[in-house]
């Protein structure tokens, strides 16, 4: 055997991302929360996470039942605690059903490659994160078409529906947009697809929890709720503080997903304390409905003072708000200034941003205290680039 050795061209390709400004670390974090540290990195968007009754669920799971599924759902995976999560969901969300996932970005590969399959059309919103994108990708590999229109043009949606010779139409898109927080026209494409026969699914890992009254999601925001021919995926992650995700929709749909969706059917499912730890969260969530209303006027707050500094800040129609910086360099240095300063801030940058302009990513949650937003804005704005970019309000970057 000879002395080369396959993977050398991994550490090229390594050395090409570092000068291109692209190198990404894991950075481990205590259990314990730094006194006067501000999170504006993470999704914990209500401060369900950390909450004594949706910890103290997941630990009562875990006594009971265990700590890991010990299969896929269709096998040993599936508990009481799954149904009566789906249930709950399902009740909360308006749709007939709900299936749950080991993740969001399983249920968004699940939800587009089964109904897809290898003879229908999926028109996609440029933006879309990339769950969706790779599920198009799978969904091409099988022989679907795919078409794109640009990110949030609603017309060029429809125009795109009423170009396409495919029997079969399915419009794919996020609801509310991980990058910059901008809510997408909802009504606008489900009128669409409605007109055209097409089918709508949307992604609203943002939304659920966030938007609507209550925080019932997008689809409620939009006056959708259990509406025909739409269906959503959700993550237990974000909003609700706990781990996996879900297919809410018909139950002709989610009939079909356990039966065909390769992502339920050979993936393990979610634990027991993911399962029951949700619930928590939503029951949390109910008894507390202005909850989410705090939440966007944080987000708005940090917006609006973000903005009179003199900084190009999104305005935010959920609870992301993101910072324009000059450069992929500038982001990562300014991102690691705030942390020195105790506040901890997202980084995006090409090619994770699909206009190719670095940013940084501020989550607001609904937990913050005024003095802790005040330390935030004081941070991001005490630590910014020189060459950052300055703007009026605007409503996004694209």
């Amino acid at each position: 055997m000879g002395e080369h050795d396959p993977f050398d061209r991994l550490a090229a390709a390594a050395a090409e991302r570092a000068a291109a400004g692209l190198t990404r670390r894991l950075r481990p974090r205590s259990p314990d929360t730094v006194p006067g540290a501000v999170d504006l990195a993470g999704n914990d968007y209500l401060g369900f996470a950390r909450h004594p009754a949706v910890t103290g669920a997941a630990a009562a799971a875990a006594r009971r039942w265990g700590a890991g599924a010990t299969g896929s759902r269709l096998v040993t995976g599936d508990t009481l605690l799954h149904r009566e999560l789906e249930e709950e969901l399902a009740d909360f969300y308006g749709a007939e059903a709900a299936l749950v996932f080991s993740s969001g970005y399983t249920a968004n590969l699940g939800l587009v490659t089964a109904v897809a399959g290898g003879s229908a059309a999926l028109v996609c919103d440029r933006g879309n994160h990339a769950s969706l994108i790779d599920a198009a990708r799978l969904a091409k590999a099988a022989g679907a078409q795919i078409l794109l229109f640009d990110h949030g043009d609603t017309g060029a949606a429809r125009a795109a529906l009423a170009g396409c010779a495919r029997e079969h139409r399915t419009l794919l898109s996020d609801t509310v947009f991980s990058v910059d927080g901008d809510l997408t026209d909802v009504a606008g494409l489900a009128r669409a697809c409605a007109a055209d026969g097409a089918a709508l699914l949307l992604d609203d890992a943002h939304g659920l929890g966030v938007v609507g009254e209550g925080g019932t999601g997008a689809l409620s925001a939009a006056g959708l709720r259990g509406a025909p021919g739409v269906a959503a995926a959700v993550t237990l992650s974000k909003a609700l503080g706990a781990q996996g995700g879900a297919v809410l929709g018909p139950r002709t749909l989610v009939r079909h997903l356990v039966e065909t969706a390769r992502t339920f059917v050979f993936d393990t499912g979610p634990s027991a304390p993911a399962a029951w730890s949700a619930p928590a969260a939503l029951r949390l969530l109910r008894a507390d409905p202005a909850r989410p209303r705090r939440l966007r006027g944080t987000a708005r707050r940090l917006s609006a003072e973000l903005r009179a500094a003199g900084l190009a800040a999104t305005v935010p129609d959920a609870a992301v708000v993101s910072v324009l910086a000059g450069s992929r360099e500038e982001a990562v240095a300014w991102a690691e200034r705030c942390r020195a300063a105790g506040v901890a801030v997202g980084c995006f940058r090409p090619p994770s941003v699909p206009d190719g302009r670095a940013r940084l990513r501020l989550t607001a949650r609904a937990d913050l205290t005024g003095a802790q937003v005040d330390r935030a804005l004081e941070a991001v704005v005490a630590s910014r680039p020189r060459g950052a970019p300055s703007t009026g309000p605007v409503a996004g970057f694209r």
